[in-house]
């Protein structure tokens, strides 16, 4: 007896444990009906669990007329319940206890009140050892015109280990009892017993053939195994088949577990329709690689990212201009007729420096659509209420995404007034190429146009014999400029690809950290608790 509560208690144990996830990570996402029953399920079994395992509560539950206190009285072999014509007969619940010792709290639970608790120990001249353990209750008609009455009898039916029907011939299929009881065991044959009271009025074949109706009738409402007993507490026909039968669950003492077992069963398969776990558990529990980087490029097509890097790589090369090149055709340029100036369009260098120079935008519509395209791509297969949960979840923090990230991004937009160093030296270069050509065009010219003119100290200008040398170095210098100002514009050009790449790899990992704590974390949050909810359920079903 000991070794079987043993072995069964775990499993029950895991599955109530996973009923507590279920409950935890099913708010909001449950139907509120549905969250009550299950907390009120593991309320049940944590109190019936920590009572007496001893004692096994058998609960005499039917209609009024059905001879309940009749059968309660002719079980326990003593006149404990008041028997009558009344409507109802039976107010308050009374309890026969076979076995007082350790059974006060588990009455308490049952809030069966101290007069109507009465022990069979008292008479030891009808003691029945076989019942020891037992704890027989004779409750209210369940379909007492008293509203009192009625909720006590639901109440006890839903905490009582094994539930006795007592049904007479005449109502045994009545609708009250069928539609608000005898539906609901499905899963709860091995914790039911119907009771066909009262068997002293029909015949031996009119018994048979109320028998087999009956037990037709509890299979097509979901009782694969109906465990009928014909009574009399007249005659006493059948009151020893009943109370054999009740005798061998309070030996077993494992109705306790089998009801909270069928309890659960039941529980399991509500859920179960309602959140059907399906592919559910193929889920992603988190954000994988492909997808967050999905959501990076698109908010960085929202922030604008490819056309800031543009703009500022523009805007690098316009204004090397005015460090980096020979000087001699930027001086010629001026003198030419600007092509954009007869088309009447604005300064392109200008607008290049605008847009550069405006903060970083994000746009929200943008914004809100990269957001809903991750949780799409990650809820399409979830239950309804959970895709929206995603949809939330995902769009939590929406609201303050486009600020968030535009401040961010500010923090790296470029700096236009920066000048690298190699820009002034690369100017000084090319200045001094410039007066080297200068020095040596007015060297040629006045050897050339005024050798005579010259003072003895300066004749060395005009020697005819030097003039080749000063003219190939002027032509040299000339060369010289031109290439240094050709290899400069490739240097600038490599360095503003450079420079525009550091901008978006920076703007892009900001971009990535905005998104991963705005966007994604939220999300893996709801990710967690739907993998940490059905995986429960999966649990539960076991």
């Amino acid at each position: 007896m000991t070794t079987t509560t043993t072995t069964t208690r775990p499993g029950l144990a895991q599955r109530l444990s996973a009923l507590a996830k279920v409950v935890e990570h099913g708010k909001g996402r449950l139907d509120p009906k549905l969250l009550e029953e299950a907390k009120a399920l593991l309320s049940r079994a944590g109190d019936r669990l920590k009572l007496s395992s001893e004692h096994t509560v058998v609960a005499l539950a039917g209609g009024t007329g059905s001879g309940k206190s009749s059968l309660f009285n002719a079980i326990s072999g003593l006149e404990l319940s008041p028997t009558g014509v009344r409507r109802p007969t039976t107010a308050r619940t009374h309890a026969c206890v076979w076995g007082l010792d350790g059974s006060g709290p588990l009455l308490d639970w049952l809030q069966i009140q101290w007069r109507h608790r009465f022990s069979r120990a008292s008479a030891l001249d009808k003691g029945d050892s076989q019942l020891h353990g037992l704890i027989l209750l004779d409750l209210p008609d369940h379909d007492s015109i008293r509203a009192l009455t009625d909720t006590e009898a639901d109440r006890l039916i839903g905490l009582a280990d094994l539930v006795v029907w007592v049904l007479d011939p005449q109502k045994y299929a009545d609708a009250s009892t069928h539609r608000r009881y005898v539906t609901e065991l499905a899963g709860h044959d091995a914790v039911t017993v119907f009771a066909l009271n009262q068997a002293d009025r029909l015949t031996t074949e009119e018994l048979a053939e109320l028998v087999i109706d009956l037990n037709d009738l509890l299979r097509k409402e979901g009782v694969e195994h109906p465990s009928v007993v014909p009574t009399s507490a007249v005659t006493g026909r059948g009151i020893e088949s009943l109370k054999s039968v009740i005798a061998t669950a309070v030996a077993r003492r494992r109705a306790a577990i089998q009801k909270l077992e069928a309890d659960l069963q039941r529980l399991e398969q509500k859920l179960s329709q309602a959140m059907p776990l399906g592919e559910a558990l193929s889920v992603p529990s988190s954000v994988d690689e492909a997808r967050r980087m999905g959501l990076t490029d698109a908010l960085c097509d929202a922030v604008g990212v490819p056309a800031v890097g543009e703009a500022m790589e523009n805007m690098y090369a316009e204004r090397s201009n005015r460090y980096v090149g020979w000087p001699y055709p930027r001086w010629v340029a001026k003198f030419r007729a600007d092509p954009l100036k007869s088309l009447k369009l604005n300064d392109i260098a200008q607008e290049i420096r605008g847009i550069s120079a405006t903060s970083v935008s994000a746009q929200s519509a943008e914004v809100a659509n990269a957001v809903q395209a991750l949780a799409d791509g990650l809820s399409a297969s979830m239950h309804p209420v959970w895709r929206t949960a995603v949809y939330k979840a995902a769009r939590s923090r929406s609201r303050d995404l486009p600020k968030k990230l535009t401040d961010d991004l500010a923090e790296v937009a470029p700096q236009l007034d920066r000048v690298p160093v190699w820009w002034w030296l690369l100017k000084v270069w090319q200045y001094l190429l410039v007066v080297a050509f200068v020095a040596g065009l007015a060297w040629l010219a006045v050897g050339l146009l005024m050798p005579d003119r010259l003072p003895q100290s300066l004749e060395w200008l005009g020697d005819s014999a030097t003039l080749p040398w000063v003219g190939l170095m002027t032509a040299s210098v000339l060369g010289l400029g031109a290439l240094s100002g050709i290899a400069s514009r490739n240097f600038v050009e490599l360095g503003a690809s450079r420079e525009r790449e550091r901008l978006e790899r920076e703007m892009r990992r900001r971009v990535a950290a905005v998104s991963s704590t705005m966007v994604v974390e939220p999300v893996e949050q709801e990710l967690k608790r739907h993998h940490a909810f059905y995986t429960a359920l999966r649990d539960l079903s076991v």
